[in-house]
């Protein structure tokens, strides 16, 4: 597998020439909104979700690893709502409603680096963070965090991802212990308690 460092989004057609896939079974636009203890009390928009105000709501975030051992990290899109523009892992996300968080994992893998995944293990089952980005936009997430391998060649989604780099684990770990300001506040958090980080 060949990754070239700082690769930058192009459009992606939606067929399944780049392997992606259009699921019809779940709305993506809605998350599922959780009480203090975890329990889903509902569901809302996406969009009217994330504020100043953010309640708390489940999300998901992934590391994956390449063949050779590198892991990918990725820049949000700048259109993102929450983040934009921002160094991050591989790729987050919210499970739609009836949605297991593996197959959200799966289908964001598909949707936003085309790729598919391998060997997808939970690492930090009981991950929750609240993140404040520079516009005041709010994240505040019971989040499970996976780590998984890398099944073919990223094809960037632009919406989503606005480049992609591949590194050594412990160079990352060392960027982020060095200058955390320059990457997500959950990838930081995240790889605190990652032994592949260390």
């Amino acid at each position: 597998m060949t990754i070239v460092d700082g690769q930058h989004a192009e459009p992606v057609d939606s067929g399944t020439s780049t392997g992606r896939l259009d699921l019809v079974s779940v709305d993506p636009a809605r998350v599922v909104l959780l009480d203090d203890h975890g329990n889903p009390t509902g569901t809302a928009e996406k969009v009217s979700v994330h504020g100043a105000d953010t309640p708390l709501h489940l999300g998901f975030s992934c590391h994956v690893l390449l063949d050779d051992g590198r892991v990918l990290v990725t820049r949000r899109a700048l259109s993102k709502l929450t983040f934009p523009g921002v160094w991050t892992n591989a790729f987050c996300g919210h499970p739609a409603p009836d949605e297991s968080v593996p197959d959200a994992v799966s289908r964001h893998a598909r949707d936003e680096l085309g790729i598919r995944l391998a060997d997808l293990e939970l690492v930090l089952p009981d991950f929750r963070y609240r993140a404040v980005d520079a516009g005041g936009v709010v994240e505040y997430e019971i989040c499970p965090v996976y780590v998984a391998r890398a099944v073919g060649e990223p094809v960037l989604n632009p919406a989503e991802v606005a480049e992609v780099a591949a590194v050594r684990p412990a160079e990352l770990g060392a960027a982020l212990r060095s200058t955390p300001w320059a990457f997500s506040a959950w990838l930081v958090e995240q790889a605190n308690l990652m032994p592949l980080y260390a």
